[in-house]
């Protein structure tokens, strides 16, 4: 039956994107061919380099095209009187009538009135010379180049005070994502994203942990990072973490043109544990036996030399494709684009693939007066997952056994018992654990918005928007493990479906007014929008069955067939723009929410920004050669926080008890429902953010960049916290409590060293300095209170190795000090007694070091010589510390020589240590994970023609290149919060060849 309903799916899907194979092949149909082919080339006057990308058309007609990487063009031309019209960003437009030339040759000079390039903000675009706030833009040509799946990924290392980290390696995965730091405890930490104006919830569903994945990064035009609050406020109560805007491509003025790119990668393991090899085992082994004579973990050792790492990973192949087309057919500007993606992981089992389409149109009535924008992307993907508790197998596996051998685990060897079982609690085989595990998924994802903006005719200066917006989402799957599995020793496998839809409908309506006062050399705009959001959820539950799917495993029987859990936003919001003589700048706004996940009394939230900018230039250094721009911006702004797990937590409710807490009666165990603590005045957390910048410019804007200063304050921490016994039905309660500081300094620098005729260098660097303090944890003061334990590892019971503490970072570890010995060897459970009261207990616990990195740094540059280019990026954090979960658990003997009577794997550093047990709590574990990443390396070259007017550019790059670092784990690049490394999908490292033809 699963079969069936995926058979459909595919068909629905199929059908969908047919239906843009057939629009584009429309589009073939009729491009007309011209009479007439005019060449040239197109400089910069006042440096004589070429210009790349400048639109060469036909005046009054759709005929057009751009000039190459060398600043070529050809263009057909109907007659002797056609106008050639070269246009560029920043520079001056240019006619040219052809008359009887054949070679037009154009030099464009810059044009001061349109030099400062477009950024899209909040509710619409800006200059970026007229921007008070801290918004900053990435487009396309600044992107993160090479193999990249998921579009956050885009971003890595281009912008200051923005941390995007990767998961791990597992094929289309996502990344943790930061905006100057930690805002909040409990509540999320991630940015707000909007999707061409459509601001989406969360990132995940069921059969995909990344939703981000399902934009094609081919797509996307340009990533506009709002940092600050009088940039981010305008989002109100889902900015408190900043914002990112994603804009994908659009439609142009011209004749249809074409682009198909496609690439092929291979990623590869190039960092793996260390771990003992068979032959260190029976080392081990054997001198403890000659030396206590005891023969018992012996005569259990096998003769292999396994290494199960590379059991488990492979060479993971992907494929790339994407054809798109763009431009004006019957006056009317598109671009529709069709792209499969497919990669597998380098996780045996594990592939991600996606099948996506996209299509924008543009058109214009009522002469002109009402512009109409229409944008849908449709995606498929699919999964296979991989078990990725292999990982963790593989690196406790006993090496010296064989991987397959004859038992009745489908041969993939298992410790057994005496009856020829398994042996509880022995581990199981890595191999085994993917391959008789099929866990896929498949997820359709249909994300749209129509944008309507009338000028009224009795006020043209004044418009009515409207942004009706839709994002669906249906993800589902089938998690079979076989019958044979060790895994299921209880059960004949497990067969288990999971379903799940989300849909989020989204309803702007804004008067937009903006006007050039000449007489008192202001300008000034206004908006005041109204804007509705309904987020519903629907979550399927299923009983989990035996493999053969006939049999209901106990104890798996929902209580409810579906949850909906759903809530609403009802937003006002009033913004105006000012400025004076184009060089003093002012923005203010305040938004109004309300959110259903409150109660009414609390559920209304008021969210004010201010920001003032200085356009220095045009005042001290009007008439300086050398100062081409600065500006000095100082901000303030509020924005709220509702985005945590729980949806109407104001509510008296029953809480399902645990399987722990479960009544037996008979052979049957029955749940129980009991009292949940509540807080019915629960409200907002509110951050405050106050920052003051200086952008500047040297040398015509060769030398340019950023220094800002940032503080965010935020109070009524949305967080759970231990309370008074009988005060409620639980000893902790999600309420608003506390609160903490974040503050920091950025520097952005951006240079051009050299720019000549061929040859352009480019460089840049950015800079973080960032410090996030608890200020807060309770609404009582208490002088016992040290703090809430949080960052649970893995190792003993209920472990925890962090404390969010006063006055320190959040998730700060909270360890035992470890004394060495002369040659600075670790003694095993020998602590420091702190606080001299002769004995070692909780009391002699202190706070050391934290998860988070005080510096983040960013670096990049590109070279461009004729037809070549080179670009390499990489990315930097110092200060972050990581706890080594998998050297403290598996790095002692009593791991390898198992209580169970089983042989276990151990790493490398029980060699150095020697210990026997296990110091979960020493701060020995406690690293320096400190690191510098390559991150990239591309290079390309434009081939040229190829067939006809056909070109032809190519492409190879490798990503994750390399790191530095003194951590000695897997990857010192970590996304969890609490810094607890334990075994994560290493990272592949990637290589990528690519072709790219324009048509």
């Amino acid at each position: 039956m699963q079969k069936n309903k995926r058979s459909r799916n595919l068909k629905s899907s199929t059908s969908a994107f047919g239906m843009f194979a057939v629009f584009l092949l429309m589009i073939l149909g009729n491009v007309a061919f011209a009479q007439r082919t005019i060449t040239g080339k197109v400089t910069d006057a006042t440096d004589k380099s070429e210009l790349i990308g400048v639109t060469v058309s036909v005046k009054g007609t759709t005929v057009g095209t751009q000039t190459d990487v060398s600043g070529n063009y050809s263009i057909a031309v109907p007659n002797n009187q056609a106008i050639l019209v070269f246009s560029f960003i920043g520079k001056t437009s240019k006619e040219v009538v052809v008359g009887t030339q054949t070679a037009i040759n154009v030099a464009l000079v810059d044009d001061s009135k349109i030099l400062d390039e477009v950024v899209v903000v909040a509710y619409g675009t800006s200059k970026k010379a007229d921007l008070t706030g801290s918004i900053i833009a990435v487009n396309a040509k600044d992107f993160q180049k090479g193999n990249i799946q998921s579009s956050e990924q885009l971003l890595q290392g281009k912008v200051a005070g923005l941390q995007v980290t990767s998961g791990g390696g597992s094929a289309g995965g996502g990344s943790t994502i930061r905006i100057r730091g930690t805002a909040s405890l409990n509540a999320s930490n991630d940015p707000l994203i909007v999707i061409d104006g459509i601001p989406v919830e969360g990132n995940g569903i069921a059969g995909s942990a990344n939703l981000l994945n399902t934009i094609n990064p081919n797509d996307i035009e340009s990533m506009s990072v709002l940092k600050d609050a009088s940039a981010a406020a305008l989002y109100g109560s889902r900015a408190s973490n900043g914002v990112i805007i994603i804009t994908t491509k659009k439609g142009s003025s011209g004749k249809p043109t074409f682009n198909f790119n496609t690439a092929v990668s291979a990623g590869q393991v190039f960092t793996k544990v260390d771990v003992l090899t068979g032959d260190q085992v029976r080392e081990i082994i054997n001198a403890r036996a000659a030396q206590t004579g005891d023969n018992t973990y012996k005569n259990l050792l096998g003769t292999e030399n396994t290494d199960w790492q590379d059991q488990i990973f492979r060479t993971a192949i992907g494929t790339d494709n994407n054809l798109s087309a763009g431009g004006t057919y019957k006056k009317v500007p598109f671009r529709v684009s069709l792209g499969y993606s497919n990669q597998n992981g380098i996780l045996k089992t594990n592939n991600f693939n996606r099948t996506s389409g996209a299509i924008n149109l543009s058109p214009k009535f009522l002469d002109n007066a009402l512009a109409v924008n229409v944008n849908l992307k449709l995606a498929n993907t699919n999964n296979r997952f991989a078990d990725e508790g292999a990982i963790g197998s593989a690196l406790r596996m006993d090496p010296t056994k064989p991987v397959m051998t004859d038992n009745p685990y489908g041969g993939y060897y298992q410790w057994l018992d005496g009856q020829g079982k398994y042996k509880q609690l022995s581990g199981f085989n890595p191999l085994g654990l993917l391959e008789q595990r099929d866990n896929t998924s498949t997820v359709n994802r249909l994300i749209g918005n129509i944008e309507l903006d009338y000028k009224l005719p009795f006020l043209p200066d004044l418009h009515l928007r409207t942004n009706l917006g839709l994002d669906n989402t249906k993800g589902s799957g089938t998690d079979l493990i076989n019958a044979l599995s060790a895994t299921n020793y209880l059960t004949s496998g497990r067969l288990t479906d999971y379903k799940q839809s989300k849909s989020n409908k989204l309803w702007d309506v804004s008067l937009f007014y903006e006007k050039d006062l000449v007489g008192i050399k202001s300008k000034i705009d206004v908006l005041a929008l109204h804007s509705y959001q309904d987020f519903v959820t629907n979550v399927y539950n299923f009983p989990a069955y035996s493999a053969d799917g006939k049999t209901i495993i106990p104890g798996t029987e929902p209580i409810f067939a579906t949850d909906k859990p759903q809530y609403r936003l009802d937003s006002y919001l009033g913004r105006i723009n000012y400025s004076f003589m184009g060089k003093y700048l002012a923005t203010a706004s305040i938004r109004r929410d309300a959110s259903s996940k409150f109660s009414p009394a609390t559920r209304v939230g008021y969210f004010p920004a201010v920001a003032l900018a200085w356009k220095v230039r045009d005042d001290i250094f009007k008439n300086s050669k050398i100062v081409s721009d600065m500006k000095l911006r100082v901000g303030y702004g509020v924005t709220g926080q509702q985005d945590f797990g729980q949806f109407y937590p104001y509510l008296a409710r029953y809480a399902q008890s645990t399987a722990t807490a479960q009544y037996q009666f008979g052979d049957k165990f029955y749940t129980f429902y009991r009292p949940a603590a509540y807080d019915a005045n629960i409200s907002w957390e509110t951050t405050t953010t106050k920052n003051l910048a200086l952008d500047f410019g040297f040398a015509n804007n060769r030398i340019n960049g950023t220094v800002e200063l940032f503080q965010k304050d935020t109070k009524d921490l949305l967080a759970t916290v231990p309370v008074a016994y009988g005060s409620t039905f639980d000893i902790n309660l999600f309420t608003n409590v506390g609160s903490l500081t974040n503050k920091g300094v950025e520097v952005v620098l951006n240079t051009t060293p050299i720019k000549k005729d061929k040859l352009r260098w480019d460089l840049g660097f950015n800079f973080t300095r960032n410090n996030t303090e608890i200020t807060a944890l309770r609404k009582q003061e208490d002088p016992n209170f040290t703090g809430i334990p949080v960052s649970g590892i893995s190792g003993g019971t209920g472990n925890s190795i962090g404390l969010h503490a006063i006055g320190q970072w959040p998730y700060t570890y909270y360890v035992f000090q470890q004394v060495y010995d002369e040659n600075g060897t670790p003694l095993e459970g020998v602590y420091v007694d702190r606080n001299k009261d002769g004995q070692i207990n909780d009391s002699d616990r202190y706070l050391f070091q934290k998860p988070a990195p005080s510096m983040l740094f960013g670096v990049s540059t590109s070279v461009n010589y004729n037809k070549f280019t080179f670009s390499a990026s990489g990315h930097a954090m110092v200060g972050n510390y990581l706890y080594n979960n998998l050297q403290s658990e598996r790095s002692v003997l009593r791991n390898l020589i198992d209580p169970l009577l089983v042989i276990n794997n151990a790493t490398t550093l029980l060699t150095k240590t020697n210990f026997f047990n296990n110091r979960y709590l020493s701060d020995y574990y406690i690293e320096n994970a400190s690191f510098f990443r390559l991150d990239n390396i591309n290079v390309g070259y434009y081939v040229g023609k190829v067939f006809g007017n056909t070109t032809l550019s190519l492409n190879a790059s490798v990503n994750n290149v390399f790191f530095v670092t003194k951590y000695s784990g897997l990857d010192p690049e970590n996304s969890s919060a609490t810094g607890v490394d334990n075994t994560i999908y290493p990272r592949p490292r990637v290589y990528t060849f690519g072709l790219n033809f324009d048509f």
